[in-house]
């Protein structure tokens, strides 16, 4: 099975649409929140309008459905509901959050969501400007949390606070430095981005 990844167009709103839809819907069992996912209704005005926002899509080669997004927002957590001093860690405008990454059942764990997330780290590192690379996962969600725990260092754990939070875990990734770069000593590795991938176990 193979796919490609490729930042979305305005024609592909309605299909990315459909794949966060029910995300929230069939996973997150939260159903349509607008103070949570009004940048589902809104894509374009989100994230394909915005010069340091994007949004990818992965796209089944054989039947040219789309199949997964992932996309990064320039936004940082807000406190409430997440707690002020992650808010105050991961600020706004020099942060990069990675934001609905979501992939069909059907197409799981096949590399898709790691390439995903190379691909939106490379788009952070020639972005420029960003301190931070942010993001959230609920655990109720099948596969997320030790998808991320393998890709990401844990923040917080809401779980652990008093009352459970919201539930959620926080984590961040090393900010990328575009290719040809070479990183200061004692940095992390570089993420690489593949645009197109063949799937595999």
């Amino acid at each position: 099975m193979s796919y490609l990844l490729r930042t979305a167009a305005s024609a592909d709103a309605d299909a990315a649409r459909s794949v966060m839809l029910d995300t929230v819907y069939g996973d997150l069992r939260s159903g349509y929140v607008p103070r949570w996912h009004r940048d589902i209704i809104d894509i374009e005005g989100t994230y394909l309008r915005p010069a340091r926002r994007t949004l990818l899509v992965a796209v089944d080669e054989a039947s040219g459905a789309v199949v997964g997004t992932g996309a990064v927002r320039d936004q940082g957590p807000q406190a409430p509901p997440n707690p002020p001093w992650i808010a105050e860690r991961f600020p706004s405008g020099s942060t990069a959050q990675l934001c609905r990454i979501y992939v069909r059942p059907a197409y799981r764990r096949l590399g898709i969501a790691r390439a995903m997330v190379r691909e939106l780290c490379a788009f952070v590192a020639e972005a420029g400007g960003y301190e931070a690379v942010y993001l959230h996962t609920d655990p109720a969600v099948p596969g997320a949390e030790p998808f991320w725990r393998a890709l990401a260092t844990e923040v917080c754990d809401e779980r652990t606070l008093p009352g459970g939070g919201q539930g959620i875990v926080h984590f961040e990734l090393p900010v990328p430095v575009p290719a040809g770069v070479p990183r200061p000593a004692g940095a992390g590795a570089v993420t690489s981005a593949t645009t197109v991938g063949t799937a595999s176990c």
